[in-house]
């Protein structure tokens, strides 16, 4: 754009003057707010004293088939119980089993987010209320740098994990090397293991049913790459044995504060934005850059 008048320019400067000191401070107490509020979502009991952990039961649902039931004990970023029916039909009966009372299944995703969201407060209370921002440089690292690990928050929760089968398999269910089921009471089945995870707003469990190959069907292994899900006919070798998987069955159940962290975490990236926005306008109405 062509260079401003004086005039112009002096009205200009003033009014960025304004937007570095009242401006950028109302946005940053805006997402202050928004950002304890999803920080409580994550720790804070619904009624109960403050810092006291959250405690739900979520009943796992399908659509599809009832195959799978269940109902899950989501304690913070950990699952504190599960007690799942599996109606599968190569066992001809109803497995019912639950954790082991020593066990929890830790939900990495969701305790990665919580610690992306405590950085992201940790950088805007960097900056209180007194601090004057020199340039809209300083402000947009500072929207830079808080933007990234909200977009690091929101993607834990969003994209799962891909895993190999025996990674599903070793860190989840069996003892690494002698196949010793460790998560339930009674154990599951050597050809059936788990997962647990997170996908937006849902809890998921996937259940596996496995055959053994046998040694003469060689020829035609191939083994299966990483994946969130794995689908019949997918291969894997565990402990000198190759397996495929025969059935799957995916459950899942919502869990409401999870879609209200996301729709935080949607807020304050948009405010930030907006905020990057506003310095990049008075950047180009003048020829030199307030950098």
């Amino acid at each position: 754009m062509a260079a401003a008048s004086e005039a112009e320019r002096a009205v200009l400067e003033e009014e960025f003057k304004w937007l570095l000191q009242e401006e950028v401070h109302a946005v940053l107490k805006q997402l202050k707010d928004i950002l304890k509020e999803a920080s409580r979502r994550f720790t804070l009991s619904a009624s109960g004293p403050e810092g006291q952990t959250r405690q739900e039961n979520f009943k796992l649902g399908s659509s599809v088939s009832d195959q799978v039931k269940g109902v899950l004990t989501l304690q913070g970023d950990a699952l504190t119980q599960a007690d799942i029916n599996l109606r599968l039909p190569k066992h001809n009966q109803v497995l019912h089993c639950t954790f082991r009372e020593d066990k929890q299944w830790k939900m990495q995703q969701i305790q990665d987010a919580r610690n992306h969201v405590g950085q992201a407060l940790y950088l805007l209370n960097s900056r209180d209320q007194t601090y004057q921002f020199k340039s809209g440089a300083e402000v947009n690292k500072l929207m830079d740098a808080v933007m990234l690990q909200l977009t690091r928050a929101r993607n834990r929760l969003t994209t799962p994990a891909a895993m190999t089968l025996p990674e599903v398999a070793s860190s989840s269910l069996w003892q690494h090397q002698h196949r010793v089921p460790k998560m339930f009471t009674p154990p599951l089945p050597g050809d059936v293991f788990a997962n647990f995870y997170i996908n937006l707003s849902k809890l998921c469990l996937i259940v596996y049913q496995l055959h053994l190959l046998q040694p003469n069907l060689n020829k035609n292994f191939k083994p299966a790459g990483s994946s969130v899900l794995h689908n019949p006919g997918s291969m894997f070798e565990l402990n000198n044995q190759k397996f495929e998987v025969s059935h799957v069955h995916k459950v899942e159940c919502v869990v409401p504060w999870l879609n209200d962290t996301l729709v935080f975490f949607t807020i304050a990236l948009q405010l930030c934005q907006q905020l990057k926005d506003k310095i990049s306008v008075f950047s180009s109405y003048w020829n030199f850059k307030p950098y």
